[in-house]
């Protein structure tokens, strides 16, 4: 018997919508890749000869507008510590909204609804607001009740202070890490979860053993989302911690801090000559830049590690 001829249900006809359209998209994605292109060439080329090691491990004298003495050390040490101290803070905080969401709350609870409602709307609030609420809530309210329960003699916490600008941050980037932990938990199978179930766990254990361990690298993906917006962002810092100049580098927490990308915002508003400050800006920027590269690098490759491990296990 002769077998039975395949059929193809690929067409003849050429349709022009839909090659307009990937094209289209196509170009837009170029388009996007050659913006960011020409923005990292701009950068490196006018910053490159000012990215020496004087400059990125010295501390600068109050007059930083001189390239000769000039340098980023503080800026470099306060901008890392920063976003350590508010990636400790906005992923548990986030997971476990994530999980409540998730494994906990009913989809038609009014709770439930306005949480989400809260959490989306926060998503969209301009960064300078969040600047005010850090002013008015960790430093006037939190910071002057700790400073009067621990009988400080002096504003210690009721100040602008490194812990406050990591808070107002992790405010700030709280529903990334949110939504991508929600997404990496809806993307687990139910079947593990009953598996786990019908073997006796509770659903803690469950969640904790199971469902956590298996969302892992997409948890790690909104902590890595939420280091890359907060490393540049400046509008936050301004009122919550961020100093203008300091003599020597922060060492607690309720210390003030310098930041690059404040000072970025100094070189380029405040300096008396602009072609002089020219090239330490750029380089400043370069560093911001490839610090924030970094971050991210490192938490891809723990990333990486935590799916190869995964996999392995499976």
């Amino acid at each position: 018997m002769n077998a039975p001829a395949t059929k193809h249900f690929r067409t003849d006809k050429f349709d022009f919508w839909s090659f307009f359209f990937s094209g289209l998209t196509g170009l837009a994605t170029l388009f996007i890749l050659g913006i960011l292109a020409a923005i990292l060439v701009n950068v490196i080329y006018n910053g490159w000869n000012g990215l020496t090691w004087h400059f990125v491990s010295s501390i600068p004298k109050k007059d930083f507008f001189d390239a000769k003495t000039t340098g980023v050390l503080p800026m470099i040490i306060g901008t890392a510590f920063r976003v350590i101290v508010m990636t400790i803070f906005v992923i548990p905080v986030g997971v476990i909204t994530a999980v409540y969401l998730t494994e906990y709350a009913s989809n038609i609870s009014i709770i439930t609804r306005i949480i989400r409602a809260a959490v989306n709307n926060l998503a969209g609030v301009p960064s300078i607001v969040f600047g005010l609420f850090g002013l008015g809530f960790f430093i006037n309210f939190v910071g002057k009740n700790m400073d009067n329960l621990l009988h400080n003699s002096s504003a210690v916490w009721g100040q602008p202070a490194l812990i406050w600008a990591s808070l107002t941050l992790a405010v700030m980037t709280l529903p990334v890490v949110i939504v991508a932990t929600e997404e990496s938990l809806k993307a687990i199978p139910p079947g593990l979860r009953e598996a786990s179930l019908a073997l006796g766990a509770t659903k803690l254990e469950t969640i904790w053993r199971i469902v956590l361990p298996q969302a892992l690298p997409g948890i790690m993906t909104g902590g890595i989302l939420a280091v890359s917006r907060a490393a540049g962002e400046v509008a936050p810092i301004l009122f919550t911690g961020v100093a203008y100049f300091m003599a020597s580098l922060p060492g607690r927490l309720s210390d003030q801090f310098m930041d690059l990308g404040y000072h970025v915002f100094v070189l380029s508003t405040q300096s008396p000559n602009i072609e002089q400050t020219r090239p330490i800006l750029y380089a400043t920027v370069l560093v911001l830049l490839i610090l924030t590269f970094a971050l991210n690098i490192v938490a891809v490759i723990i990333r990486a590690r935590v799916r190869k491990k995964l996999r392995a296990q499976s």
